[in-house]
């Protein structure tokens, strides 16, 4: 089986190395990430500047690239460039380190880099953690990784649908599916001064909770001590718009 790794924190990122080490064992893995972290860049593409990939390991079944490029970069140049004959059985991405449930998936790179996948006919999961700090531990999150993949393996998904995980901090209780939370990121920039006296901005915020309420939530099941697993779609239609929408020219 061939799987394809990436993520959004960089190659020398703590989540993507534990996430090597689970994979190695359901077949050949070829890392493409990015040279440094590329949080918050979605599906961004890099179309102004030369993207560089280098491999810095093959062996063993394990081959590690890096580019200068994002993470929907590192799934299009794997798909281009590496896989040239038969595109990968998985593509797995993260494990990001802090979480990409509720509005979050729409930023997030390492959710860019699994849209990619997925648009691509590849079965594809991405994982992250509660934790943002660079030494966090996934090893409680570990097991469930394994045995996420494998079930999915085994029972496939539709085209156009990937699978978003996420995992509390600490102890699991265990697993609920779920649907995204509704809700939007308030106060999101800190107005500072520089020791020129010039204003700048520094990236911050909070996470405001639509519907705080609802227990069928990615929101709820991580708050809970469980792991969400969100089906994603990449259709992003409003069907029950579609005969309600009335323009006139």
């Amino acid at each position: 089986m061939e799987i394809l790794l990436t993520n959004d924190d960089g190659y020398q990122a703590k989540g993507l190395q534990t996430l090597i080490k689970l994979m190695r064992p359901f077949g050949k893995v070829t890392v493409v990430a990015p040279d440094g972290p590329r949080s918050g860049q979605s599906n961004a593409l890099t179309a102004t500047a030369p993207i560089r990939l280098r491999l810095l390991e093959d062996t063993d079944n394990l081959r590690i690239f890096t580019t200068n490029g994002t993470p929907t970069d590192c799934v299009k140049l794997a798909l281009n460039e590496i896989f040239t004959e038969k595109k990968p059985d998985l593509l797995v991405s993260g494990i990001n380190h802090g979480s990409n449930a509720a509005i979050n998936v729409i930023y997030s790179g390492t959710m860019g880099a699994v849209f990619e996948g997925c648009v691509n006919g590849i079965l594809s999961i991405g994982y992250s953690l509660c934790d943002h700090s660079l030494d966090a531990d996934f090893s409680d999150f570990e097991p469930y990784i394994t045995s996420i993949t494998r079930q999915m393996l085994a029972q496939g998904l539709p085209y156009g649908t990937c699978l978003n995980v996420n995992a509390p901090k600490g102890t699991i209780k265990g697993i609920k599916t779920a649907r995204q939370c509704e809700g939007h990121w308030a106060k999101e920039f800190d107005k500072r001064t520089d020791p020129h006296g010039k204003p700048y901005f520094w990236m911050t915020g909070y996470f405001h909770n639509h519907e705080p309420e609802a227990t069928d939530t990615d929101e709820w099941a991580l708050a809970n001590g469980y792991i969400s697993v969100v089906p994603t779609k990449m259709d992003m239609t409003d069907y029950n718009m579609l005969d309600k929408l009335k323009l006139e020219f």
